[in-house]
């Protein structure tokens, strides 16, 4: 067993290329092309498909894929245990995050790691709810921020963060902008912009529990763009207070009549690294520090 040649396995299956794997592990690409080649007589099956430059993974392939994670994880885990008993803080905490995340928390925590822990990396890997759950599962992460109330991932250790309001946002020169509230009437007879990547889940469970039908007009990915139709009167759009700016001083952020939620966790691998637990530990730390202030 090669723990080198299960590393470029498991890199090449996550970047498809051997290229780029040699390129990220910093090898030559014929010592990446000889160790998948060595595993492959090893285990007596191809892993990949090669096509040219590209590179898929065979069905095979797929089945080891877990496992071989799984190996690298408890190595990982093996090394920083001996480290702590050392006394020392070493290993790195990959970290499954979506936008709003990445973009409100990750830089002070990730400052609040160097500062307590600067021996310890963390790698991030930015995507939504769904994308997240998967990696997960495929153990391509060690840890992710999901959202508690529609996740699967109930075999996870899930540490739950901070619950914040889904909100209306409507343009100034909307009839709905001194509203007090959002009704479900005004939902549904306003032309309505669908957030379709990082909250789309959040809004069509609030959609379904209430029997709300939405006049969509537009599905967009991007928030920026959300914020210019509202701005420009296009429409209105439901988003969690997190992503909504603060100095948007041409749109107005209402309240919604039926009130709704999100509640953001941190979902966990079992059994839990040393350098897992510090960022556990400094990200729950660092949000009640947050929570406090605010308060």
């Amino acid at each position: 067993m090669s723990l080198v040649k299960y590393e470029i396995f498991s890199k090449a299956a996550e970047v498809n290329s051997f290229t780029k794997t040699a390129e990220e592990l910093g090898l030559t690409q014929s010592a990446v092309s000889h160790a998948i080649t060595s595993l492959e007589k090893e285990f007596n099956f191809p892993l990949f498909i090669r096509n040219n430059s590209a590179i898929k993974l065979t069905q095979d392939g797929k089945d080891l894929l877990i496992t071989i994670r799984e190996i690298l994880y408890y190595n990982d885990m093996l090394k920083q245990e001996v480290n702590a008993i050392n006394g020392l803080n070493k290993g790195t905490v990959k970290v499954g995050v979506f936008s709003s995340i990445s973009t409100n928390w990750i830089p002070f925590i990730i400052k609040e790691m160097g500062k307590e822990y600067p021996n310890i990396a963390i790698q991030l890997i930015e995507g939504n709810y769904a994308e997240i759950e998967k990696w997960l599962l495929n153990s391509e992460v060690d840890c992710g921020f999901i959202n508690n109330k529609t996740t699967s991932l109930h075999s996870f250790q899930i540490v739950k963060l901070k619950t914040e309001p889904l909100l209306c946002v409507v343009s100034e020169q909307s009839p709905l902008h001194n509203n007090k509230y959002l009704s479900v009437e005004d939902i549904e007879n306003t032309p309505f912009i669908m957030p379709t990547y990082q909250c789309f889940d959040d809004i069509q469970l609030f959609f379904k529990e209430n029997n709300i039908a939405p006049n969509i007009r537009f599905e967009n990915m991007n928030e920026n763009s959300i914020f210019s139709m509202v701005e420009n009167n296009l429409g209105i759009s439901i988003l969690p207070e997190m992503i909504i700016p603060k100095d948007l001083d041409s749109i107005k952020v209402i309240p919604l009549e039926l009130a709704q939620s999100r509640t953001i966790g941190l979902a966990i691998r079992t059994p839990i690294s040393p350098a897992v637990k510090k960022f556990t530990e400094i990200t729950e730390s660092w949000i009640r520090k947050q929570e406090a202030i605010v308060d």
